[in-house]
């Protein structure tokens, strides 16, 4: 009973907001908007404690909330890891056991809204910010980003144009107008609640949905950068990273198959390891 529930509850919430929208469409708008920016996992679990709570550093101040950061010392540059969508820093564990190897300076933190970190909303500008805060802290030299962490990386470094080394990119989505079809798909909103959502979206952010491209934003990117996607990606396409690779001049592209949306695997890290070293 619960499963089928599950099923059709964003059918529910889309018939929802859409009945709402005839009579409120501002409010409609606000609350398709926080729906969509409102991750529904991503806090820590008991298995991930240990790993977390050993690693603790500061926590700052970010927009009245709490910020939950990372470190893993080492003598070498200092890398900065910045988790996706309904994740936390605990995504990277055997990433970081490789790179303490290496004796790597390792940094993270956990994203508004998820981990130990407060807050109850995420989107990319907002996320950027709070890694423009992170950044200002400790001076990276290279950032490493998966999913809409990836997306961030690209966004932050377009919005700030900080001096960091390299960048690396796992699995990044590109175009916004693609991902909100995908919303409108799941709760089968009417296009005037889209049209509303859309306003909604430039009011807060500065941006309507086609102008929010990763591919463009990556384009002035002058650093090094990796990226790694996989050919079967199911959460975010292969031919995002296709289009950031093409408008990325000084990126290289490093596709697989099998490793999913995840990324996470001694080949991909290995892939990693030999880009930041050389």
């Amino acid at each position: 009973m619960k499963k089928k529930f599950q099923k059709y509850l964003p059918k529910i919430i889309g018939m929802q907001l859409n009945s709402q929208h005839l009579i409120q469409p501002q409010k409609a708008a606000s609350k398709a908007f926080y729906l969509f920016c409102s991750p529904r996992r991503g806090r820590v679990k008991p298995e991930q404690e240990d790993f977390l709570n050993n690693a603790k550093a500061e926590v700052f101040n970010f927009q009245n909330k709490k910020i939950q950061t990372y470190r893993w010392p080492g003598s070498k540059k200092r890398i900065l890891l910045v988790h996706g969508w309904e994740s936390n820093t605990h995504r990277w564990e055997e990433f970081i056991k490789k790179l303490q190897k290496e004796d790597y300076d390792i940094f993270a933190f956990d994203a508004p809204a998820h981990g130990y970190s407060e807050g109850k909303i995420i989107n990319v500008p907002l996320y950027a910010s709070a890694l423009q805060e992170m950044v200002n802290q400790i001076t990276p030299s290279i950032i490493v980003g998966h999913s809409i962490g990836a997306m961030t990386t690209v966004f932050h470094q377009h919005q700030y144009n900080n001096n960091v080394e390299k960048l690396v990119l796992l699995g990044p989505p590109s175009e916004l107008s693609s991902i909100m079809d995908d919303y409108q798909k799941i709760l089968k909103l009417k296009p005037r609640v889209m049209k509303s959502l859309e306003d909604y979206f430039h009011q807060q952010l500065g941006y309507r949905f086609k102008e929010f491209s990763i591919a463009k934003f990556a384009k002035a990117i002058r650093q090094p950068g990796l990226i790694i996607h996989d050919e079967y990606d199911k959460i975010a396409p292969i031919s995002a990273s296709k289009a950031i690779n093409n408008e990325w001049k000084n990126s290289k592209l490093i596709i697989t198959e099998g490793a999913g949306h995840s990324l996470n695997n001694d080949s991909i890290h290995n892939n990693i390891l030999n880009f930041i070293n050389n």
